[in-house]
């Protein structure tokens, strides 16, 4: 079902607004806890918060006008005829799932989703494997579009054009639609905030959002287990580091012993590597340079968790 004409790039605000009375094909990753750039918390916040945020960066640019190139790429290596759609289309069976699709495939029951990558993410795509949350973006077109497929291309800067054909897949929608589903009435429509999920984008949320009165002390009913948990975990943690340092020093031991930089082994092939790396000494610009350095410092704020046995 088509919701509305209106494309973002013409109307940005109102469409942003309407973004936040549905569950979309990017929030898809963020719910199932496969997105490691978004959080469902963030999504919540989106959702129930008052504000209409407009962010936008060079990363989102670039996509935006590689657009058309990547879909264009598509054509040509697969002889295959895309058009733009300039819809929102919202599911009849489940009305709080909508889509806004980058091309619609001429003569068939498909989509193609247009991306660019960085080539520091070139491992993600090899073999024709997508990351996940952007597999559960295709997915949730299908659900909302009744398609059958959803072609998926990218643009990976310095290594190349590919592309895949993602097929619908019943078992993964009924589960996706069910996730999806219970995110929207049992904590959207709810007003429940979701749980954390120890992603970066859930800390950046708990910074903005939560606040503490400097000094204001509160009893922690119930938080016994949680605390020793996460005691213990840290402790782990820092054994396991451990561990790893140890075994990272007898392999060096073993390269220098055999004065190689490459080992090889029945299943593993290790390399001993020297690199450099400039920093700027902070010290003493400040020191020398006072006001080329207030002048270019940036105060970031941050906060800290101490526990210690009452």
């Amino acid at each position: 079902m088509i919701l509305n004409r209106l494309t973002s790039q013409d109307h940005q605000e109102e469409w942003l607004r309407i973004r936040k009375s549905y569950l979309t094909g990017t929030d898809a990753g963020a719910v199932c806890g496969m997105n490691p750039y978004k959080s469902a918390i963030q999504v919540y916040m989106d959702k129930t918060g008052p504000e209409i945020e407009i962010t936008d960066n060079e990363a989102m640019r670039l996509g935006r006008d590689l657009e058309d190139y990547v879909a264009g790429r598509f054509m040509e290596a697969t002889g295959k005829k895309v058009r733009k759609s300039n819809a929102m289309y919202v599911s009849e069976e489940q009305p709080f799932m909508m889509a806004n699709v980058d091309r619609l495939v001429v003569g068939e029951r498909a989509g193609l989703e247009c991306k660019t990558a960085s080539p520091y993410t070139a491992d993600r795509w090899k073999d024709g494997n997508v990351p996940e949350w952007y597999y559960l973006q295709c997915q949730h077109y299908m659900k909302v579009l009744e398609a059958d497929r959803w072609y998926l291309a990218v643009l990976i800067f310095g290594k190349g054009f590919r592309y895949t054909c993602l097929e619908r897949d019943e078992e993964m929608l009924n589960d996706l639609v069910s996730i999806e589903k219970n995110f929207w009435e049992n904590h959207v429509q709810a007003k429940v905030l979701p749980s954390p999920d120890g992603s970066r984008s859930a800390d950046e949320l708990i910074q903005k959002y939560f606040h503490r009165r400097e000094g204001a002390v509160t009893r922690m009913t119930g938080m016994d287990e949680q605390i020793t948990r996460r005691n213990e975990l840290a402790g782990l943690i820092k054994k396991m580091q451990a561990e790893q340092k140890t075994i990272e020093q007898e392999l060096k031991m073993y390269l220098g012993n055999a004065e190689a930089q490459i080992g090889i082994s029945d299943r593993y092939r290790v390399a001993w590597t020297e690199y450099e790396t400039r920093r700027i000494d902070t010290e003493r610009l400040k020191k020398e340079q006072p006001e080329i350095y207030e002048n270019y410092s940036k105060v970031q704020k941050s906060s800290r968790l101490n526990i210690h046995a009452a």
